[in-house]
């Protein structure tokens, strides 16, 4: 198959999981082409089933916000065109859904009908989407898409709940690349960070309000009562300054690295004991899973998508948004028991694997042959 893939280029969910699905698919031979208004930040090596299309806005004096829209819609028009493909995968509904059918429009006066699948991750549904300046647009987009898919099962509920979808919404899960994200041997970083023998204690995020990285920093202090530990924090954005300023409040800036954005996340969850995801909202919890795949037990909110990935008691816990005392205690009773940590390391990884790349990828051929050959009737 020739298939266009559509996505935020960024390190947020969405980004990720379209470009490493595109990888995937690429490795199976299928020429895969991302279009995007940069080269998405995972899609870091040269395949010969692999290309990138490049969307330029044009900046006049005119407009006070380039018509991103517009010139998506455009290139998506060109590329299917002139590559001659023969479905189109967009991910996340805002823009990517709108942009899709304007491009099918516009390229059914050509004589071309191209099925467009649309993959909804969370916030474009469950934040932005529920904004009326958007929910109209967002509506008649999925509605209009040859084939949906959502990636849990709340948020394929919360799609119906707040929206008047008359499409059906399949699950497909989210992934991880086992044969990326698996343990490594890191003794001489883990030794660098904790050179006596501390627990390391991981959180990666975007660092925005949703993600409550600030009680990432609150149990963190509540742990380092209990056990010895370290905490690496991954990634950029908003709310680094506010969590940095709560270390020096807290008296922890001895124990808390701020690493930034970092391409090799596997390296440093290869050193981790624990992963903290507190989030008020995650529709899947993409983050968890890669953790997990490196042999780390996770502790998460109980939000959205997570018990449907984190198994309470078993790969790590779940526990109510914002419940930090209840989070910290779950997070010493794992870190201070050799063998118990051992155990939830175990369990974390046969957990991934139910999500390995390699038994995704297939659902996801087999759903778009569908979409294609639905198509191919309608056109009979």
């Amino acid at each position: 198959m020739k298939i266009g893939i559509v996505c935020y280029p960024t390190f947020g969910g969405s980004g990720v999981l379209a470009t490493e699905l595109g990888k995937g698919l690429a490795d199976k031979g299928h020429q895969v082409h991302f279009i995007t208004y940069s080269q998405p930040a995972r899609l870091d090596f040269f395949s010969e089933n692999l290309f990138y299309h490049e969307v330029s806005v044009a900046d006049y004096p005119l407009f006070d916000y380039a018509p991103y829209e517009s010139a998506l819609a455009s290139k998506l028009v060109d590329v299917v065109r002139f590559e001659k493909l023969d479905i189109l995968h967009v991910h996340y509904a805002i823009p990517h859904a709108s942009a899709a059918f304007m491009a099918k429009q516009i390229l059914a006066t050509y004589g071309i009908h191209i099925p467009v699948v649309t993959t909804l991750h969370g916030t474009d549904i469950t934040l932005v989407g529920k904004d009326l300046t958007y929910k109209p647009v967002v509506t008649f987009s999925i509605n209009q898409s040859d084939g949906v898919t959502a990636v849990s099962h709340d948020l394929k509920e919360d799609t119906y709940k707040h929206f008047d979808i008359k499409n059906e919404i399949r699950v497909i899960p989210n992934f991880v690349d086992m044969n990326r994200f698996k343990l490594k041997a890191k003794d001489h970083f883990k030794k660098a960070i904790a050179p006596n023998n501390e627990r390391i204690v991981v959180h990666t995020s975007n660092f925005r309000k949703v993600k409550r990285t600030k009680d990432v920093i609150a149990i963190f202090e509540k742990i380092l009562k209990k056990v010895p530990a370290k905490l690496l924090m991954v990634g950029d954005g908003p709310e680094r300054s506010i969590c940095e300023q709560l270390c020096r409040d807290l008296h922890v800036c001895d124990h808390v690295r701020f690493l930034g954005k970092q391409d090799a996340v596997e390296e440093i969850l290869s050193i981790a004991d624990l992963f903290i995801m507190p989030s008020e909202s995650e529709s899947f919890g993409l983050a968890a899973l890669e953790a997990m795949a490196c042999k780390v037990p996770v502790i998460t909110s109980n939000a959205g998508g997570l018990p449907e990935l984190n198994v309470d008691g078993v790969t790590g816990y779940l526990d109510v948004v914002g419940d930090v005392n209840a989070m910290a205690h779950h997070a010493i009773a794992i870190l201070e028991d050799d063998d118990r940590l051992a155990s939830f390391k175990e369990n974390a990884y046969n957990r991934a694997k139910e999500f390995d790349l390699k038994l995704i990828l297939p659902i996801y051929e087999a759903y778009y042959q569908e979409v294609i050959d639905q198509q191919s009737e309608k056109l009979i």
